[in-house]
């Protein structure tokens, strides 16, 4: 199984931003919330190793899940742009999933992710639909924010 690398750059009220290295050379940018402690819906993921796998969900369609999250469910990657602190008062495209982007920007006064759903559909197409293990690395200690 193939190895994806989710490395960490930045974190904060606007959200963890990120960049995915594919082996293949394909290269994306992510959003994700601030880290909260693992809590559902409000928080990252904690670095380490996870397998991913292909999901059919309701509301997004065909995505990826991260499995081995327990005892969080449904951490997905899916299309969005924000990924801001909402006990903060920031808006957020998702509830502790991973966004891909074709590049980092601004929208709505926030920091974002932007082409979300092309970088989204590349990476599918990328990966052959098939699952693959993650890896996520933060270069920063998210307890200092």
């Amino acid at each position: 199984m193939e190895t994806v690398d989710l490395i960490r750059n930045q974190t904060g009220s606007h959200g963890t931003f990120g960049i995915l290295r594919c082996p293949n050379g394909l290269k994306l940018f992510t959003a994700e919330p601030p880290w909260k402690d693992n809590r559902a819906n409000l928080s990252c993921l904690p670095e380490g190793d996870y397998t991913v796998a292909r999901w059919k969900s309701n509301r997004f369609g065909h995505v990826y899940i991260v499995e081995g999250t327990a005892p969080r469910t449904h951490v997905l990657f899916h299309s969005g742009n924000l990924a801001g602190d909402t006990e903060l008062g920031f808006t957020t495209h998702t509830h502790g999933c991973i966004l891909p982007a074709l590049k980092f920007g601004h929208y709505k006064g926030q920091k974002a992710v932007l082409g979300s759903r092309p970088a989204l559909n590349k990476f599918i197409k990328v990966m052959g639909g098939k699952g693959f293990n993650l890896r996520i690395k933060n270069l920063f200690n998210p307890k200092d924010f």
